[in-house]
């Protein structure tokens, strides 16, 4: 969660608004791929609730990461355009909601202050991956990173805020039905 707080702390209420009406609320049955390595994806995904489990063929189809409500799926394939470099799968039954990569591209073309807080934003919350990446490949100090979640006191503000628009991106989509899966008939063993 502390990592869409990031992201959701670098935009204002009218970008959360914005997201919560144009992007679409879908249901993500346990076992269902979302993202498939390697396969294009058309979205930008935020989860809403469930586990999502994060998987590459380079480590045997193992989890390298757990995405809980609040996170941010498919950005770099947003950003680079690339195909993703792992594989996204529904743990347990969720919901998350998609915001076209059509859609979020207009926006951020005739939106300069909407697209800018946004690439900022997502430029924060890709930093601090990479360092946690970093940190647990062993490289930098030993107390880099010592405990991921930790967050410094410059930053609390700016997360209770963040928090306060997640909620509020919770209410805006619960509201509405969620649609069916983008890839309903991928199950995992």
């Amino acid at each position: 969660m502390r990592k869409a707080l990031q992201l959701m702390g670098n935009l204002d209420d009218v970008d959360i608004e914005w997201m919560a009406d144009h992007g679409v609320q879908q249901f993500i049955a346990a076992g269902t791929v979302l993202i498939q390595e390697g396969e294009s994806i058309d979205s930008l995904y935020v989860v809403l609730d469930g586990r999502l489990s994060v998987r590459t063929a380079a480590m045997d189809s193992r989890e390298i990461a757990s995405l809980l409500s609040g996170e941010i799926v498919g950005e770099i394939s947003f950003v680079d355009s690339h195909p993703p470099s792992a594989s996204v799968i529904a743990v347990q039954d969720s919901h998350v909601l998609g915001i076209s990569r059509q859609v979020l591209a207009d926006k951020l073309e005739e939106d300069r202050a909407f697209a800018a807080r946004f690439y900022r934003a997502l430029a924060v919350f890709l930093a601090d991956r990479l360092r946690v990446t970093v940190g647990f490949l062993g490289y930098g100090s030993k107390q880099q990173d010592a405990d991921p979640d930790q967050l410094d006191d410059s930053t609390m503000d700016e997360i209770s805020v963040a928090a306060l628009r997640f909620d509020d991106l919770l209410r805006r989509t619960t509201k509405r039905p969620a649609v069916a899966a983008v890839r309903p008939s991928e199950k995992v063993a």
